[in-house]
């Protein structure tokens, strides 16, 4: 998505050890009508790819919910977000599951209500980076759990040299990011759109 990989050339920050700052538009303070337009984008491009049918996005909170929601109101459909701590409205029986936080540091629990995703549920997971792919992993696990059909995994954001996709091809289902972060160095961050090249091949 062009308008996403020039919004990270012009404002995306290096603050070392792999953490790319873009809270000023993704992730803190939002853009909306980028937003927007992501939404559309994952849309799109999983019709593209014969992705039909969902009923539900999910994503963790807090990052993932703007996107996931953007998805959610174009395809017409609930979100869910897996919640890190336990409300006291929350049924026993709860699906739970865990995943290392690059940018707090530690683990983190990701808890999802069995009212909300149930085997009859085709779903979509969209998340804000796909690095490491543990996050993603875990929210998959959450699905399986459920009972529930994963359809596809979305990303805003993927930094292509941690092994996030390849960690998670074992799951079989279409992986779309909307930019690709080839290299970070300094203050060099090497960013592409890989609809670009789709359309030049």
């Amino acid at each position: 998505m062009q308008a996403l990989v020039e919004r990270i050339q012009r404002e995306g920050r290096n603050l070392g050890r792999g953490i790319l700052k873009v809270d000023g538009f993704i992730n803190h303070q939002l853009d909306p009508e980028l937003t927007m337009a992501m939404g559309r984008a994952f849309a799109r491009r999983f019709a593209a790819l014969g992705v039909t049918d969902v009923t539900k996005i999910i994503t963790a909170e807090v990052s993932g919910i703007a996107p996931a929601l953007a998805t959610a109101v174009e395809l017409g459909v609930p979100m869910v977000y897996a919640r890190k701590t336990r409300p006291i409205t929350m049924p026993d029986g709860y699906y739970s599951s865990q995943a290392p936080s690059h940018t707090k540091g530690g683990i983190v629990d990701l808890i999802v209500s069995p009212e909300y995703l149930a085997p009859s549920d085709r779903v979509l997971l969209i998340d804000d980076f796909l690095a490491s792919g543990k996050t993603i992993e875990a929210l998959a696990m959450l699905v399986a759990q459920c009972g529930s059909t994963l359809c596809g995994i979305g990303c805003l954001v993927e930094k292509t040299f941690e092994g996030g996709r390849e960690l998670l091809a074992h799951l079989n289902v279409p992986i779309v990011s909307l930019a690709l972060i080839e290299s970070m160095e300094g203050d060099a961050i090497v960013v592409r759109n890989p609809e670009m090249e789709q359309e030049t091949t």
